[in-house]
């Protein structure tokens, strides 16, 4: 019963990641209530990223200035890079202030059951920067899911003989939690990840 327009916008907002029939249906009533104005600035931001944003041809991290600022920092540090599944991973690690390397973003994970083989990562280009010299340590930073840890084995296993140090990040407990709510695996990697004070 709802006009055609408004239809057609609940079931575009329906189509995006995390968002269902109730969620897309208050979107679009909210947009249907913001001033004019305000609706044509979502659209135009939109259009912008649509427009300006790419792909960084060194690292495959989103960026709208080729290569992207992190692979053009000259203060970077060369030597080490951490591979990650998605752009916005690289996000989450950079807002740690800890890691002052570089990144390989890989656009996804091994998935045999979604048809997502090692073909279809960025590893070739990974396998060009480590073979052009200088890299010394690939940090293997996946998600510590089913797909990420199959893409890690089988990144280690590649890289390793290219003579490389492979490290994983650590995984386990996470800081301000119980430890009577820690599910089995995590509890054992967090057990394979100890370290000494």
């Amino acid at each position: 019963m709802l006009p055609e327009s408004l239809q057609q916008l609940i079931d575009q907002f329906k189509r995006l990641p995390g968002i269902g029939s109730k969620s897309a249906q208050r979107l679009a009533f909210h947009v249907l209530r913001t001033p004019r104005e305000e609706a044509e600035r979502l659209c135009e931001a939109i259009r912008q990223v649509k427009d300006r944003v790419t792909y960084c041809t060194i690292c495959n991290n989103i960026t709208d200035v080729d290569p992207c600022p992190i692979c053009a920092d000259a203060s970077r540090d060369r030597h080490s890079i951490c591979v990650v599944e998605e752009p916005q991973n690289v996000n989450v690690v950079e807002k740690t202030g800890g890691f002052r390397g570089t990144y390989h973003v890989l656009m996804g994970a091994i998935s045999p059951l979604s048809g997502v083989g090692p073909d279809d990562l960025k590893i070739k280009g990974l396998l060009g920067r480590i073979g052009s010299g200088g890299v010394d340590e690939i940090i293997l930073a996946t998600n510590p899911t089913v797909e990420g840890e199959a893409t890690a084995i089988y990144l280690a296993r590649l890289l390793k003989p290219l003579g490389v140090r492979v490290t994983r990040i650590a995984m386990g407990i996470p800081v301000g939690s119980d430890i009577d709510y820690a599910d089995d695996l995590t509890m054992t990697r967090a057990l394979e990840g100890r370290r000494e004070l």
